[in-house]
Order: C-alpha cells, then structure tokens, then sequence
C-alpha cells in the first residue's frame, strides 16, 4: 500500500464515523484528507441536477465559487463521465474554474453511489504535475468512503 494511505484513510473513516451532522463529518474529513493526503486545498461538495455546493473545505482559503452550476469548471467534466477529472497545469487549462489563486494542479474525484454522482472531492495543489497515478488513487479511496456522507453515519 502507498505510503500514508493507511493514516489518511483511518482518519476519514474516524471523521466519518462521528455522530454528526454532514457539514460537521465533511468538515473532518476534509481536514483529515489535506493533513495526510499531501493536498495544499481539499474540497468536499454536494451535487444535485443543476448545482455542485460546497459542504466543507481545508486550506488557506474559502472556494472561491461555494456554488456553482454543474455545467461549470473541471468538476464538470468529472460529473458528465462519473470518472476522475484532473488537470496537472491549471494556467494552461480551459476547463479550470478558479479557486485558489496560486493553483498548479486540480484533482476532481466524483462520489458515485448507485450509479449517480452525489458529490466530488476537490483537491488543489500549488505545484505543476502534481496529480499522478498512485496519489489519484489514494485520493479514490478517499472518495469511496466520502459515499457516507450522503448515506448516513457509519
């Protein structure tokens, strides 16, 4: 296993496991995931038919977008293929709305559940590049998990 999954995924679930309401569990495991999944900005948010909304985050600054249409941004792109959506140089690339101001790379990861996107977890980092086959995957894993969100405590 990737070095770090073990700690970040616990602590995801232990984020999760709480007996709270969604912004409270999101907020968790938004924290947990940026502490030990190497994001300098994690987003977690809500999707419906028409809007993406922002349920928690962790960084050095507030979503610049808290809602946004789902024809919008890279999350777009994630929500229409039910698939990872990532961009290793956010300067050069249309489909990038802005969030933070100094972003390199964006990570999109949708929460599917029964076929349906529910949500996305939105990473962002300050580095070119930075999203790359084993740290996707560690962030899917995440991902999966987040499906609790919607669903109930666990």
């Amino acid at each position: 296993m990737v070095a770090g999954v073990d700690e970040m995924i616990a602590a995801v679930e232990a984020a999760l496991r709480r007996e709270a309401a969604l912004p409270v569990r999101a907020q968790a495991a938004a924290t947990a995931v940026q502490d030990h999944g190497n994001a300098r900005w994690v987003g977690i948010y809500s999707v419906d038919d028409s809007e993406v909304r922002n349920e928690a985050w962790a960084g050095p600054a507030a979503p610049a977008y808290p809602r946004f249409a789902v024809t919008e941004g890279l999350t777009s792109h994630a929500i229409a293929a039910g698939a990872i959506a990532v961009s290793n140089d956010t300067a050069r690339d249309p489909r990038y709305l802005a969030n933070q101001d100094d972003s390199g790379s964006e990570l999109i990861v949708p929460i599917v559940v029964d076929g349906r996107v529910i949500g996305t977890l939105d990473l962002e980092s300050d580095r070119v590049g930075a999203f790359s086959g084993e740290s996707i995957a560690r962030f899917e894993a995440a991902a999966q998990l987040l499906a609790a969100l919607w669903l109930g405590p666990s």
